[in-house]
């Protein structure tokens, strides 16, 4: 009877610690100002490209033939490009764009890195020399010069790019795994799980990926700004998403001449200053993780 009472106690010691600790990991969240900035700021760009093309019916596609290159006005608010399309339609529908291969893609890294990270580090052997010196081979390369070259031999589209940047991006959750998986496989309870004959799938969802799970959320916000500047890149180079869709990269592209620099500022720097409070606002995010997983960060009041 008295180890029973004993079993319950501590099982529920454990909740109330993990409940403590998941609390102060929201504080310390919370408290950090960079990261809810950038994490309203994310939001809100969400909810504006989700909502304005159904409450403004934007079209970003129509030309208008009466304002070809026109400035900023009541019926174009922020004028139309050389085609007569209307930029901010443009650019709400490029921020759909940006922000989908940003993410799909590094779901994609995420995907592939994460099991071939827990393969190298757990059973090691030859899984870890091939995962390995794989991930050595992929990261060898410039990344941006190995992209374009996949993409122009499949063919530049948006799923093409969001593909390519996300499989040519496992590299980095890899190693973190596995690194991760290193330390952890040797600790006492996972040599208990494996001496009371738990299966290996098992102890590595129960033991390994949870002891693994703060970096790998870290990674993934800084993923995903990497692949939005990358999208943006290959699209301003002509071999990401191509018009009439519309991304900020290849809208960046279109106002690239000098006369439109100089001359139509509202065609450029919408945009600009859009992909720069994205990734500086994801980028932000990352950094409040990983001081709220931090434990050793204070807890402001």
């Amino acid at each position: 009877m008295s180890e029973t009472i004993a079993v319950k106690r501590d099982s529920s010691d454990r909740i109330v610690k993990k409940d403590s600790y998941y609390r102060d990991v929201l504080k310390r969240f919370t408290a950090h100002k960079l990261a809810m900035l950038g994490l309203a700021i994310i939001l809100l760009e969400v909810l504006l490209v989700v909502i304005l093309p159904v409450v403004m019916k934007l079209d970003p596609y129509t030309s208008d033939i009466q304002a070809f290159g026109a400035a900023p006005s009541a019926e174009h608010f922020l004028g139309t490009d050389d085609t007569g399309r209307d930029v901010f339609a443009r650019l709400i529908y490029g921020g759909r764009v940006s922000l989908l291969v940003g993410l799909l893609s590094a779901i994609i890294s995420l995907c592939i890195g994460v099991p071939l990270g827990l393969l190298a580090g757990y059973y090691k052997g030859i899984w870890e020399t091939i995962v390995m010196r794989a991930a050595d081979i992929f990261m060898s390369f410039p990344s941006m010069i190995l992209i374009l070259v996949l993409v122009s031999l499949i063919g530049p589209s948006v799923w093409t790019v969001t593909l390519v940047i996300g499989v040519l991006g496992w590299t980095d959750f890899a190693k973190l795994i596995y690194g991760n998986v290193l330390s952890v496989r040797e600790k006492e309870y996972v040599e208990s799980a494996k001496a009371v004959g738990t299966k290996d799938l098992a102890i590595l969802i129960k033991y390994i990926i949870p002891n693994a799970f703060a970096p790998i959320l870290i990674n993934f916000t800084f993923r995903t700004a990497q692949a939005i500047i990358q999208e943006s890149a290959l699209s301003f180079l002509g071999m990401g998403v191509q018009p009439p869709q519309a991304s900020w990269g290849n809208i960046l592209y279109a106002a690239q001449s000098i006369t439109v620099l100089s001359s139509k500022p509202w065609l450029w720097i919408p945009p600009g200053i859009l992909l720069i409070l994205t990734v500086c606002s994801i980028n932000f995010i990352g950094d409040g993780i990983r001081d709220a997983l931090d434990s050793k960060m204070k807890i402001k009041k």
